[in-house]
């Protein structure tokens, strides 16, 4: 895939890496061009100075070739502009802004922008140490489908996501592995830790449930409100 990445923090940094490594072909964009030397070694993509919101810049980094575009700056505001542009003005299909205050996100949401929030997922991974169990929490995306989030498993580790999937059912499309999220191929392996995302048709939440061994909780059951 064609993947542009705004910002090039801790996080957009160790994602880049890992897409790279992954074989992906990724375009990297901060305003700071010392940003760059946090990429690892083995990145292999290209990287441009400028804002992440900005045309000019984005139309250099190939917006208009872009399968996925994220934004992971260290500013909401940011984050949603870039990311309202790239779907907006470019057509970009598959667009993720992060953002850092939990209750803003369905506002976000709203604008058909996907989010990821650090806050919420690092609050969770609390939640189910303290737990000790495996857990699939769920969010409603439109009638047809619903976005689950699955703490992988021992059924799940080690397993490719192309042998995981289930058709017309179950497609995992994010890991999140050590507070990073990755967009993920058929080859992916889940390892053990690993937060799955995935869309799921709807009525299939327990058969996913019952087939991995994993216990199905709604997120506003837990007390969290802040979907992925």
């Amino acid at each position: 895939m064609y993947i542009v990445i705004g910002g090039c923090g801790r996080v957009g940094a160790q994602l880049a890496t890992m897409l790279s490594d992954d074989g992906h072909n990724v375009v990297v964009i901060d305003s700071d061009g010392g940003s760059f030397r946090r990429l690892g070694t083995t990145f292999n993509g290209l990287t441009i100075v400028g804002n992440g919101f900005d045309e000019r810049v984005l139309e250099k980094a190939g917006i208009q070739n872009a399968d996925v575009f994220i934004a992971v700056t260290n500013l909401d505001n940011t984050n949603i502009m870039a990311g309202q542009v790239a779907k907006k003005l470019y057509g970009v299909k598959k667009v993720i802004s992060r953002v850092y205050y939990p209750d803003r996100e369905k506002t976000y949401h709203k604008l058909g922008l996907e989010t990821v929030c650090g806050t919420t997922l690092v609050a969770r991974k609390i939640r189910d140490f303290i737990i000790g169990r495996e857990f699939v929490s769920e969010v409603s995306l439109d009638f047809n489908t619903q976005l689950v989030e699955i703490k992988a498993s021992a059924t799940l580790a080690g397993k490719k996501v192309g042998d995981v999937e289930l058709a017309n059912e179950f497609r995992p499309v994010v890991i999140v592995r050590d507070d990073v999220s990755m967009i993920v191929t058929n080859e992916t392996k889940i390892a053990a830790g690993d937060v799955v995302i995935a869309a799921v048709s709807a009525g299939a939440v327990s058969k996913v449930s019952r087939y991995y061994g994993v216990e199905v909780r709604s997120t506003s059951a837990a007390g969290l409100s802040c979907p992925i």
